[in-house]
């Protein structure tokens, strides 16, 4: 079957599946919901003997441990489940909130998949949202004016157009499918979080792969994967053997052919689906963001054809080339997040096992 072929009857099985499992009316019906946290570690105690009858008075702290670095998850399981757990992951600057709504308020993915009998679990990576606690606050620039700075770096205006919703805020690309208003523009600025410590796609990979172990003890099964930007690049670092299939959408680059990453999920047979939205080729050419995700693209591209050819599966959803057109970095939360999920929840259901 030719790539176009496969992809119209690809959306074509989508939206039949949308209109079935995905349908908005229908309720849905929870088992069980719940937090807990995976991974991390327990500091040393600060030296010196705790004393219980000062405790937090005494500001010296000694003999006192923190629990850091862990994952902290938050799960829905249905009341009639099929399938395998989803586990979400969001990019930088975000936590789950981020698939649980949408900027003007309407479903989120997590939503959708636990709709279509999908236990959801949505992680906050560690240093992030409810997974804050960290022994050493962050030294990255990209957070903070510099590495010993305690004043946060503003970037609303970068985040609109280096993630292609437009070229300046608050103007949309022609077409797009970001929600409009100055509402929905000030939710979705809402939603960025910074970094509590410093990045560390190793650690935060190591507390992943935990929390896909906790996954498969309360399932009994491996999980889809789904990650997001800079989450997909952690998703990367995670270990392979309790995951089913990795659904990356938009990542921050694919593993090198013989990489370590790259010939852990190769050996495990995990398969792989990336996806990307508009204004890749068609962005504007003075912008610099628009070379980056070409080659982000690209790379993605000549990724999924080695992984193939060297025993695996993977294979790119390029959004426009489907017909489905307007989205940015964010589709997963946009006027057609709904059809684009559908489309996901049907390429599980064939290569997911």
């Amino acid at each position: 079957m030719n790539t176009v072929l496969k992809t119209t009857v690809a959306v074509l099985a989508a939206i039949a599946l949308g209109s079935a499992s995905f349908a908005k009316d229908k309720p849905i019906s929870i088992s069980r919901q719940g937090l807990f946290s995976s991974g991390g570690t327990v500091t040393a105690p600060v030296p010196g003997e705790y004393d219980e009858k000062t405790n937090w008075l005494d500001a010296t702290r000694k003999g006192t441990t923190a629990h850091v670095d862990h994952a902290n998850v938050f799960f829905q399981i249905p009341a009639k489940e099929k399938g395998l757990p989803v586990v979400f992951l969001h990019g930088y600057g975000q936590s789950r909130m981020g698939w649980q709504t949408t900027p003007d308020g309407r479903e989120g993915w997590s939503d959708f998949f636990l709709r279509a009998g999908h236990s959801v679990f949505l992680v906050d990576q560690p240093r992030r949202g409810a997974a804050g606690a960290t022994a050493s606050m962050t030294h990255d620039t990209i957070d903070t004016w510099s590495a010993d700075s305690k004043d946060y770096k503003p970037g609303d205006q970068a985040w609109y157009t280096h993630f292609r919703i437009g070229r300046v805020a608050p103007d949309r690309y022609e077409g797009s499918q970001f929600p409009a208003g100055d509402e929905a523009q000030n939710q979705f600025f809402r939603q960025m979080t910074v970094n509590t410590g410093s990045y560390d796609e190793k650690l935060f990979g190591e507390s992943l792969g935990a929390v896909l172990s906790d996954v498969r003890r309360m399932t009994g099964k491996k999980s889809v994967y789904v990650t997001h930007s800079q989450g997909g690049r952690v998703g990367w670092q995670t270990p392979a053997e309790n995951v089913a299939a990795i659904i990356a959408v938009e990542p921050g680059g694919c593993p090198e052919r013989g990489s370590d990453a790259y010939k852990k999920f190769l050996e495990a047979g995990v398969p792989m689906l990336v996806i990307f939205g508009d204004y890749i080729d068609n962005g504007p050419s003075d912008i610099q963001s628009t070379s980056f995700w070409k080659n982000v693209r690209d790379g993605a591209n000549e990724f999924a054809e080695n992984y193939t050819a060297d025993g695996g599966f993977a294979e790119v959803y390029d959004l426009p080339k489907m017909g489905i057109h307007g989205n940015s970095h964010f589709l997963f939360q946009e006027m057609n997040n709904k059809e684009i999920a559908a489309l996901v929840e049907e390429w599980i259901v064939r290569q997911a096992k």
